[in-house]
């Protein structure tokens, strides 16, 4: 039985949407649909994480690698908090560094996924918040992680795109994604997981 971590935030938890519908359960459920035996996710996340934080969190979980698939999505808060991109990329980088050790020292076999632009959403425009500035300091973070991973040979899938291109696709709190948005997603991030799950 194949085994799945997923590292990140609100995002990877599912805030405002039911266990089942998060996006790495959906994930596990499709590709045991399409017959690759895999044990449901273990999930290191929660709502509000930084990298810091994260990385605080996977040293109090119970870890138990090596890990058939891990993925990550982290950065959101950094952004939302006004941290500074350098932060970001040391403590990022850090954070994938991990990652690959858990899978077993196999890069391949760790899948980053964008962080979305939250800049579009309800929430942002109801607040007033400067979207502009917004998008420009997600993309930034986003150019980081990318370099980040294709330094280290990991997958990176943007999933950035998606949430611009559906901003009305939400939960009832009107921030986070809803699971119909999260589905789309994933018409992204599994092939790339399924292409990490074939690598050595």
């Amino acid at each position: 039985m194949l085994t799945c971590l997923a590292l990140g935030d609100s995002y990877t938890i599912g805030e405002a949407v039911t266990t089942h519908e998060r996006w790495p359960a959906v994930l596990v459920q499709r590709l045991r649909r399409s017959g690759t035996p895999i044990d449901e996710p273990q999930i290191v996340a929660a709502t509000g994480w930084t990298t810091d934080e994260l990385a605080q969190g996977m040293d109090a979980a119970a870890l138990l690698p090596p890990y058939d698939l891990v993925t990550l999505q982290i950065g959101v808060n950094n952004q939302y908090r006004g941290r500074p991109a350098d932060d970001y990329r040391a403590q990022f980088a850090g954070l994938l560094d991990r990652a690959i050790a858990l899978a077993g020292d196999r890069a391949a076999r760790v899948v980053v996924a964008s962080i979305p632009d939250w800049g579009v959403t309800r929430f942002a425009r109801e607040q007033g918040r400067d979207r502009a500035r917004i998008a420009a300091e997600l993309d930034a973070y986003n150019a980081l992680a990318r370099a980040e991973s294709e330094r280290a040979g990991a997958r990176f899938v943007d999933i950035t795109g998606i949430s611009r291109r559906y901003p009305d696709l939400l939960a009832d709190d009107g921030l986070h994604p809803s699971a119909a948005q999260y589905a789309l997603w994933l018409e992204a991030i599994e092939p790339a997981v399924r292409a990490a799950l074939a690598a050595p």
